[in-house]
Order: structure tokens, then C-alpha cells, then sequence
């Protein structure tokens, strides 16, 4: 013999108990990161971040009920789905002009491609990031979950405003979103609850 012993069995099951631990954890950890970064990003004001629903109110605090017809805003739209979530998404118009103030309204096409039914979480971002204060959103697909069954397709409807305090220079804002899989359909599709 070469004088080597091997470790007790005991502090193998420690280290595969510490092991299956520091798996669950940083899953749990990934699941988690999607709403913290919205919630992150909202609060900080960072990436473009915005959540709005309803209470529209000029920087004074005046209920806003002007529109500024002296200028035009093109919004343009766009959509990514994140891997692992199996769904297209595109944008029924790539853009639109509109006279801040004005209250638009667009629909998202969304669709399943998969054979069983999936639940997935819009995250918006605007760009450039100082307009993200004034894109308000009234309704939007990205307030709650969304829910597809197998191959099923949806418009989901967006109603907004860009309020006329939006910065004179400003004259293309892009609002994308990232459509990514809610962390409950994936332990719902595992057999966890």
C-alpha cells in the first residue's frame, strides 16, 4: 500500500449535502433574478425601466390632459423572447408618430410554439433612458403573467403616453421588451409547487 487512506464515508455525504445545496440555491438564486432586476431597475431608474398604471400627472402634480401638436415623437417598437421560453413575439407596428400628450394604443402578437401550455413575464425597457420618466404605460401585457396554451396565439394590447415634458431634443424613443419565462411555470412543469 501506498500509506493513502480514503476519507471516511461520512464526509462524503457532508460534501454532496453541501453540494446539492449550493445547486438549490443558485437555482433558486436564477429564478429570482428576473424580478429583482425589473424591481432593481424601476426603484433606481436604471436601463431604461419603466411601470406605470394609470395616475398620470404632469411634473407639477396637474392631472395631464394637454397634448403638444408644435412636435412629433416616433416610437418604435421591438420584442425579444429569452431562451427557454418558447414563443415568437413581434410587434404589430415596428412604430409610430405621435404628438406628446397623445394616448396611443398598439398590440403585440404573441405566440406558443410549444405542446403544452407556458406562462411568461414581459420586462420593458426605454431607450434613451432619460424618456423612460415620461413613457407611461395605462395598460399593458406587462403588468401580470401571461399565460399561452399549446400553440396558441394572442394580440396582447399596450396603451400608452408620452408626456409633453419629455425633452425637446428627444425625437425617437424605442421601448423594447424581453419576454422571459415565469419561474413558477418552470416548478409547476417540474412537478414542484
Amino acid at each position: 500500500m501506498n500509506g493513502r487512506h480514503a476519507p471516511p464515508p461520512r464526509d462524503h455525504d457532508r460534501l454532496i449535502g453541501r453540494l446539492v445545496l449550493a445547486v438549490c440555491a443558485s437555482a433558486a438564486f436564477g429564478f429570482a433574478l428576473v424580478p429583482l432586476y425589473d424591481t432593481l431597475c424601476r426603484v433606481a431608474g436604471l436601463n431604461g425601466k419603466t411601470f406605470s398604471r394609470g395616475g398620470l400627472v404632469a411634473d407639477g402634480g396637474a392631472p395631464l390632459d394637454r397634448v403638444d401638436r408644435s412636435r412629433l415623437v416616433t416610437v418604435e417598437f421591438t420584442g425579444t423572447v429569452m431562451p427557454g421560453l418558447p414563443w415568437e413575439m413581434r410587434p404589430l407596428k415596428n412604430s409610430v408618430e405621435l404628438h406628446p400628450g397623445e394616448m396611443q394604443q398598439i398590440a403585440f402578437l404573441v405566440r406558443n410554439t410549444a405542446d403544452h401550455a407556458v406562462v411568461g413575464q414581459a420586462v420593458p425597457s426605454v431607450t434613451p433612458g432619460q424618456a423612460a420618466q415620461y413613457f407611461h404605460k395605462i395598460e399593458c401585457f406587462c403588468f401580470n403573467q401571461q399565460t399561452l396554451g399549446p400553440g396558441e396565439a394572442r394580440e396582447m394590447p399596450l396603451m400608452f403616453i408620452v408626456k409633453p415634458e419629455l425633452d425637446g431634443d428627444v425625437r425617437t424613443i424605442t421601448l423594447s421588451y424581453a419576454f422571459f419565462q415565469a419561474p413558477s411555470a418552470t416548478a409547476r412543469k417540474d412537478g414542484r409547487t
